[in-house]
């Protein structure tokens, strides 16, 4: 791990996806048969506006601080790493959630609100890296508690009373290539795209 992402200049856009292995066959008579393997990751193309070479210098010398592929760093994407959501203050799983699992049950929420969390909302558990989405909305009762279902599978188990981080959610990224370029248009000014991958 070397470290968090420069802050400024902030990203122009971020293109998201998502890369979940899958095995597919189909025979001749049309029957589909899917397997899925664990693995799932995000996958960001990162676009800066263009940037002075003061600007750019910071960005340039941390992307040369990973040497490649070899290292990894956190990085918040604009936008999507905070809630659609009407969450606050600390909100923990109640129970232990097993690895594999797809749903939880979260208390800590304001109590009896519709919208706590929203489908397509990001978070991670406190101690792990891996970043989950929310796939239904989140709504609490009267005792502040809820179901939180998420994708992909839970990687690895997490204890009771866990911390969810849902705001300025920081994914682990590395670089997907081992060449990196930019380019010095006519005015001065470096235009540059980063690509990278969750790092599990």
């Amino acid at each position: 791990m070397s470290g968090t992402f420069p802050a400024s200049p902030v990203a122009s856009s971020a293109s998201i996806s998502s890369q979940q292995n899958t095995i597919v066959s189909t025979t001749t008579s049309g029957r589909r048969q899917a397997r899925q393997i664990d693995g799932q990751r995000f996958r960001m193309t990162i676009s800066f506006p263009p940037m002075t070479r003061a600007e750019f210098a910071p960005i340039n010398a941390f992307i040369m601080k990973q040497r490649s592929q070899l290292e990894s760093f956190t990085y918040s994407p604009p936008t999507v790493s905070t809630t659609l959501g009407l969450a606050t203050g600390v909100i923990r799983n109640d129970g232990i959630v097993s690895a594999g699992a797809t749903t939880c049950t979260i208390d800590g929420m304001a109590n009896s609100t519709t919208g706590v969390f929203k489908a397509g909302d990001y978070f991670r558990f406190t101690g792990q890296t891996k970043v989950y989405m929310i796939v239904a909305d989140v709504s609490s009762n009267g005792s502040g508690s809820g179901t939180l279902t998420f994708e992909p599978p839970l990687r690895t188990a997490v204890a009771d009373n866990t911390i969810l981080i849902y705001s300025s959610v920081d994914f682990t990224l590395g670089l997907v290539a081992d060449v990196q370029e930019f380019n010095i248009g006519t005015e001065n000014l470096f235009q540059y795209q980063l690509d990278v991958i969750e790092v599990l």
